[in-house]
């Protein structure tokens, strides 16, 4: 079942090391090295390596062999995933080519008053979030404020934009007054939805077949001011290139009654875990979730 403890694997020495190799030796060197990180994660990491193993060969139905290759290539993915976040804030932008899907459905979003961009932890979601950066409105980014510190204290040096806006989640609440803010001044919010921390409000649902919970806050949060939501991700698919996609945003709520608004939200959060599903169906090694997701274990 579910177990995640709102902590993120990667520390502070991680970041400043592949920004010492993006300096110098450059971003195709910092991916050799991958190739030593990925294997001393599948040999010596089991605390990652045993959920992302079952995930292949319970949840995508691998072959044990086949499931054993896609666990390193999911480490090695992973790995680039970070250089490239760190690559792209540092002003790397050059060295990636992109697709866009949807971008014109963001910026009709935005200039229709706003709403919420639910992504997940798939592919890239910092890249996806620096994309937005093209759409004409201000985009707010939540993340745990534990996260958001951990990075910011060793990227503040290196990056050469800061356009977007960071709301960290804290125990107090109070970014939920900025979410509020957000969307009454018609701007974007932009978060995950597929990890929780405990006492926040869930349902389980269906996921590839099995039960898996997953976070009803965000979509509440949407439909109680009548915001669209769209989802969005950014798969890599080369080295050098990314694919993002964006859904149409679903139409905003015009129910005014707690039951009636918590219906909405449940049937909207249905939609974005059928489109996750689909997603890593084509992209199997971009699910970056080290820990076991569903339940029955």
């Amino acid at each position: 079942m579910s177990s995640w403890q709102g902590k993120t694997r990667g520390g502070q020495f991680g970041y400043w090391f592949f920004i010492q190799i993006l300096k110098f030796p450059g971003i195709k060197f910092a991916y050799f090295f991958l190739y030593f990180v990925s294997t001393y994660y599948v040999l010596f990491v089991p605390k990652a390596r045993k959920p992302i193993f079952w995930y292949f060969r319970n949840i995508q139905k691998f072959s044990f062999i086949k499931s054993l290759v896609f666990t390193f290539r999911n480490f090695y993915v992973f790995g680039q995933v970070i250089i490239d976040k760190v690559a792209l804030m540092a002003g790397f932008a050059k060295n990636f080519t992109f697709n866009f899907d949807g971008e014109d459905l963001i910026q009709q979003m935005a200039d229709g008053g706003g709403g919420l961009l639910v992504g997940a932890h798939v592919g890239n979601w910092e890249i996806a979030g620096h994309l937005l950066e093209r759409i004409n409105t201000k985009v707010h980014i939540v993340m745990l404020e534990a996260e958001h510190e951990k990075i910011k204290s060793m990227l503040d040096s290196v990056m050469t934009e800061k356009k977007m806006s960071i709301i960290a989640i804290k125990d107090d609440f109070s970014h939920l007054f900025k979410i509020k803010k957000a969307f009454e001044n018609n701007e974007i919010v932009a978060m995950h939805g597929d990890r929780f921390l405990a006492g926040t409000n869930t349902i389980k649902l269906d996921f590839f077949g099995k039960k898996a919970e997953f976070p009803l806050g965000p979509f509440l949060l949407a439909v109680k001011y009548k915001k669209p939501i769209s989802f969005v991700n950014a798969f890599k698919e080369s080295s050098t290139h990314y694919h993002f996609f964006a859904t149409k945003g679903l139409v905003k709520s015009s129910k005014s009654s707690i039951k009636e608004r918590h219906k909405t939200a449940e049937n909207i959060l249905k939609e974005y875990v059928s489109t996750l599903e689909n997603s890593l169906k084509k992209y199997p090694e971009q699910w970056f979730n080290y820990y076991y997701f569903w339940d029955n274990i």
